[in-house]
């Protein structure tokens, strides 16, 4: 498991025990309130997994994909690296007219 995915993944398992926690807490209140939103909860819980799963296995198939794109082509992912870095810094280095306010005082 890469870094960047650590904090995701400790979030996801945060609330996903804060939401049992909250069921566990409210199982003796009666009410058919409580029951509905219990639920509810439940029903949210089991989709929110559902689509992390989905969202991590398709960005995981993304990056393998990337990667082999990159090692058939090397040179082309270069010269694509070094355009989209160019007209970056291009954008970010050109001066701001002094003329061009987004809020014009009155």
């Amino acid at each position: 498991m890469t870094k960047q995915t650590h904090p995701i993944n400790h979030a996801m398992d945060t609330l996903a025990e804060d939401a049992r926690n909250l069921m566990i807490a409210t199982a003796d209140v009666a009410g058919e309130k409580v029951a509905e939103a219990r639920k509810r909860l439940a029903a949210a819980l089991e989709n929110g997994k559902e689509i992390y799963s989905r969202v991590r296995d398709t960005a995981a198939e993304k990056a393998k994909a990337a990667d082999e794109a990159v090692r058939e082509h090397p040179y082309q992912a270069i010269a694509i690296a070094l355009g989209v870095g160019a007209i970056i810094g291009y954008v970010a280095g050109r001066p701001r007219s002094r003329n061009c306010e987004l809020i014009r005082p009155l």
